[in-house]
């Protein structure tokens, strides 16, 4: 239900709710119904946000980053550089269309929540049952609800006879909700609290009930839960951090392009050539090739994933996943089975007793066809349980079921009467509570002892399970005369006899992943729908430390964000939270800074998977999760979380290298172009010259993406950090500088080079410099302690040899360049060697003091 209701519906009795809806047993009348459908709308999915194929197109567009690209493309051509321009245009549209492609994909997230409506609903109109399409049904129908049907809107329940629910994939709770008539007396019910309330969305799975319409569409819980979801996700980390150093770039290029002309025009160049140069160099200094090296990256890491059952929705996620420092995952459906098994059946001295499950197949209303087995998910484990333990059971045969006492919410247990040659038992299964209130004895069959001896261990003994976060099913037993009739008044003077003991079985996996994800330096918080008992258990036996302490949806309720954002740093465990909590603690947690993943499978989990910077689903979730998520998991291996880990690390490594490489390089030439312009007689480079150098020094890193990463880079998250880039730029581009001043001293003073000369060794030595430094600052360690990609060996190679190539063709005169004899080239490439050991050199002094 949601939590806007104008009306505490849970509270009232029957009679005062029928009234208040202006409704009756027999239902509205088709007039009214009309009207109410006109006054509520349909009862559908609310599509709140959604925004049109044309405006996600646009909004790829909305990036500092492509400012820059667009703006270098406009420069490009207005230089004559149209193939520069023609790459540089295709790269953003490539990429627009990539975006475009994904998020649209992702607005179709509310659009399956309908898929959990069911089509067709049975209601009561004028004292008539009637099937009716469940869009048409409105506040104060009556309908009715059976086995199997899926609850089409939020019900008030008025009759239900041994009606339970399934309502794991909208509150997360592992077992099935028993339902009832009874009012509940609270202000502001959690959902799992809402006893009277049949939810829209969840399944019948037991007995059938009838019940008052009080809430359909935007207004019911799974609703609340859509509006939530059709709103436009949060940036993630990644995205914003692209912005900022999109803004980051377009700053420096103003001011260097500013600064570079006005200087020269002052100096007395031309305006027209000061222009074009400062220009070229604007465009000189720009990544263009970073969206290609990003996609690229992503792309070769999601095609290493699919082959480990991962697929991933949005590309830019497996980088949030590689950034992420805080993991929150849902319990129920990822951590555990989501199916009720049976662990044990022990008897009253607790000892395990397989045997004791022959009474429980007899008190069982489990439907066996062979192989398949249908009914009630405990009745259902119980037969698994006597199949795995290869009971036999055709010893069933012998005993002939008289007659059946259905399961009752106020007993809380079911009986049967069962006859074996001349004798009649009477066999009760239920909550152990239940069983002990009509229990004289406990003990076997054949000897017991009066229970009231051995209360307090039996007591002890249901302590003992029930806080382990087991649920409990205690089984009761007495011989009883042959009657006409029986009823539950025969359920009394029973024997008890064992204790069937259940629980959501981990995954097998579930325990080394975790383990991985801690050596990677990812902080778990376990936010569970389900029982803080039962999850504290689970959290144990994975070897999750939360110290005992498993924050509730009740203490957190009230929570300013300033005490919510404490207690998110404080704790890692939180049972039965609502969506709206889960959405909450990850909207706290990324306020406290962190970079969050969110693993979750269900309906509730939906909210916060939009939100997180990597939402992660499994394939056998259900739709609406799969939909809000990014990365999905093909396979119930948690391990391919960490995988996924590995490869966002691994991608955003290359990344930084391409980064770090490029603007270091690119700012440090340009800076020598810019100063060497003022002293010399002649501009450095050509545009034309520039643009090809930033060209050719750019092509091997397209490769950088399948660049090895060393061991430690894997270790933790690595986040962006602008400052210590411009750093980084600033540090090894000035190195750059004093061997590109070293180069321009050596041509004009000692060789007295002339234009071309001059220029045909820059554009060598900037080229070829740019490409061999790669090798160094690729890697923290000694570079021949890493080994690069064997792509990145021959791309580099092959670019190197491209621009000796270009000087000696017929090209390179086109270019205006010359060709340089061998011993100047000699010359060159022993600066180059110099330059190079000095970077190695002193890249550990830099990588000691800062982080990048």
């Amino acid at each position: 239900m949601s939590e806007n209701s104008e009306i505490n519906y849970w509270k009232l009795p029957k009679d005062e709710l029928l009234r208040e809806l202006n409704s009756s047993a027999t239902g509205l009348d088709g007039a009214e119904a009309t009207r109410r459908l006109g006054e509520h709308g349909l009862n559908e999915i609310p599509s709140i946000g959604h925004r049109t194929s044309f405006r996600i197109f646009a909004s790829q567009f909305k990036n500092p980053l492509v400012y820059v690209l667009v703006f270098a493309s406009v420069l490009a051509g207005f230089l004559g550089e149209t193939t520069e321009a023609t790459i540089i245009v295709a790269i953003v549209l490539a990429n627009a269309v990539l975006g475009f492609a994904l998020e649209y994909r992702s607005e179709r997230a509310v659009d399956e929540l309908r898929k959990y409506l069911s089509y067709t609903a049975i209601v009561v109109r004028s004292g008539k049952k009637l099937v009716i399409a469940a869009s048409k049904l409105v506040p104060g129908d009556v309908v009715h609800l059976a086995i199997g049907d899926v609850v089409p809107a939020d019900t008030r329940l008025l009759d239900a006879d041994e009606l339970q629910t399934d309502e794991s994939v909208l509150t997360g709770e592992s077992t099935p909700v028993d339902k009832n008539t009874n009012p509940v007396a609270l202000d502001k019910p959690l959902t799992h609290q809402l006893s009277n309330i049949a939810l829209m969305g969840s399944t019948v799975t037991n007995g059938f009930g009838s019940g008052l319409v009080v809430a359909t569409g935007r207004n019911t819980y799974f609703g609340h839960v859509a509006s939530s979801l059709s709103l436009l996700p949060p940036k993630t980390d990644f995205q914003k951090n692209i912005a900022k150093f999109g803004s980051f770039l377009v700053k420096v290029i103003l001011l260097l392009t500013a600064f570079i002309f006005l200087v020269n025009s002052i100096l007395g160049h031309d305006i027209l050539d000061s222009l074009l140069f400062s220009l070229a160099l604007a465009v000189g200094i720009i990544p263009e090739a970073l969206p290609v090296i990003i996609t690229v990256g992503l792309s070769e890491g999601a095609l290493r994933l699919v082959k480990k059952k991962v697929v991933v929705k949005r590309l830019e996620s497996i980088e949030d996943m590689g950034d992420v420092d805080v993991l929150c995952t849902d319990k129920t459906g990822t951590l555990t089975q989501n199916k009720v098994e049976v662990q044990d059946i022990v008897d009253p001295n607790d000892h395990s007793n397989p045997e004791l499950v022959k009474q429980a197949l007899l008190c069982n209303s489990a439907v066996v066809e062979g192989d398949r087995i249908l009914g009630n998910p405990i009745d259902v484990a119980i037969w698994d349980y006597a199949r795995e333990k290869k009971f036999d059971e055709t010893s069933l045969n012998a005993f002939a079921r008289i007659h059946e006492i259905p399961f009752g919410f106020t007993r809380r247990r079911m009986s049967v009467v069962v006859k074996k040659d001349d004798q009649r038992f009477l066999i009760s299964k239920g909550a152990p509570e239940a069983i002990l209130d009509v229990s004289t004895k406990t003990g076997d069959e054949t000897r017991a002892q009066p229970i009231s001896k051995v209360r307090n261990e039996v007591n002890s003994l249901f302590e003992k399970y029930s806080q382990t976060g087991s649920r409990l099913i205690a089984i009761g037993i007495k011989e009883i005369e042959e009657k006409s009739e029986y009823s539950a008044a025969d359920e009394q003077e029973l024997t008890f006899i064992g204790l069937v003991i259940l629980s959501d079985s981990l995954k097998d996996d579930a325990a080394p992943a975790i383990s991985r994800l801690k050596s990677l330096g990812i902080k778990l918080k376990i936010l569970s729908g389900d029982d803080p008992v039962v999850t504290a258990e689970v959290c144990r036996k994975l070897g999750i430390d939360f110290q005992g302490r498993v924050l509730t949806g009740v203490d957190i309720e009230n929570m300013q964000e300033s005490e919510l954002r404490q207690a998110v740093e404080a704790n890692d465990v939180f049972g039965r939270v609502s969506p709206e909590q889960k959405y909450a603690i990850v909207s706290a947690l990324k306020k406290n800074g962190h970079v969050t993943g969110f693993l979750g499978d269900g309906v509730n989990d939906a909210p916060a998977l939009k939100l997180a910077d990597a939402g992660i689903s499994v394939d056998s979730g259900v739709q609406v999760a799969k939909e809000a998520s990014s990365i999905i998991l093909l396979e119930k291996s948690l391990g391919a979380v960490a995988d996924g880990v590995a490869e966002g690390r691994k991608a955003f490594g290359n990344m930084i290298k391409y980064i770090m490489n490029t603007i270091s390089a690119n700012l440090g030439n340009m800076f020598t172009l810019a100063v060497g312009s003022l002293f010399l007689p002649f501009i450095p480079l050509l545009p034309s010259q520039i643009l090809l150098t930033n060209l050719l020094s750019d092509a091997p890193l397209l490769t950088i993406a399948t660049d090895n990463l060393d061991e430690e880079g894997l270790r933790t998250p690595r986040k962006w950090n602008i400052g210590q880039i411009a750093r980084f730029a600033l540090f090894f581009g000035l190195i750059s500088s004093i061997f590109d001043f070293a180069t321009i001293s050596a041509l004009i003073y000692i060789l007295n080079a002339g234009p071309e000369l001059f220029r045909t060794a820059w554009f060598i030595e900037s080229v070829i410099s740019e490409i061999l430094v790669t090798f160094s600052i690729r890697t923290r360690r000694r570079f021949y302690k890493s080994r690069p990609s064997n792509l990145l060996i021959a791309a580099s190679i092959i670019m190197a040899s491209t621009t000796l190539a270009v000087v000696y063709s017929p090209l390179g005169s086109f270019l205006e360049f010359v060709q340089p004899p061998l011993w100047f080239l000699g010359l060159i490439f022993g600066i180059l060697g110099g330059y190079f050991f000095l970077v190695e050199g002193l890249k550990h002094l830099f990588f000691s003091r800062y982080e990048v």
